[in-house]
């Protein structure tokens, strides 16, 4: 039997999906900016075995990228889970499916960047998500409008809730969805692995491993 991360009777839980490869301090900011926008209790960090839109090849290897997400992670209500990986399920559809028990017992919200957003027309089952818990849009360099006026966007139109009430976001049922927008930060998971196969020589590949590390044990940059 799958054990999710422990929480308690009707708290206000966040679920942050993603491959993380490799996860950075933009994801940080995006679960502290959802964890107090939407006044939850907890993020969870679903860390995904495989994007089935992303090519296999640029995966680091899935224990790496675990405890990167670990490192990056370091908040008292941050939880980094791989219950997606031993639910064996590829597509979030999939995975809030096998977690509808879990769901249930609480108010569950799932969180994505509005690049992922403006592309959510494009996922395996895509209209499960919006169906299943509300959805929270966090702003991101470049896709807002695109966002706004993606075929998700368009679809559930009428049930967009206003960023002013986005601490309400949990308490509703699906469909919900809100876009809040945030100081926009510039970290890129695909720019930190183009640097990686840049040809870039072992010894600066160290130097910004020991940098995210730092940088992890101290994740509001002062």
């Amino acid at each position: 039997m799958i054990v999710p991360p422990p929480f308690g009777q009707a708290q206000r839980i966040g679920l942050f999906g993603g491959s993380f490869n490799p996860a950075h301090r933009g994801h940080y900011a995006v679960a502290l900016y959802a964890l107090h926008r939407l006044r939850l209790d907890w993020v969870w960090w679903l860390v995904a075995a495989q994007n089935p839109l992303k090519d296999a090849r640029d995966y680091s290897d899935y224990a790496e990228r675990l405890e990167v997400a670990r490192k990056i992670a370091s908040h008292p209500r941050f939880v980094v889970t791989d219950i997606e990986k031993k639910l064996g399920t590829l597509i979030t559809a999939s995975t809030l499916a096998a977690l509808e028990a879990v769901l249930s017992r609480g108010r569950f919200v799932w969180i994505m960047g509005a690049d992922s957003f403006a592309n959510l027309h494009r996922w395996n089952d895509w209209t499960a998500i919006p169906e299943s818990l509300p959805i929270a849009v966090m702003a991101r360099p470049g896709f807002s409008t695109r966002a706004l006026h993606s075929p998700a966007a368009l679809r559930y139109a009428r049930y967009r809730v206003a960023a002013c009430d986005a601490p309400r976001l949990a308490d509703r049922a699906p469909p919900a969805w809100v876009f809040i927008p945030m100081p926009l930060r510039r970290e890129s998971s695909s720019a930190i692995r183009r640097t990686r196969h840049s040809g870039v020589t072992n010894e600066v590949l160290n130097g910004i491993r020991r940098y995210l590390t730092v940088m992890a044990s101290n994740p509001e940059g002062n």
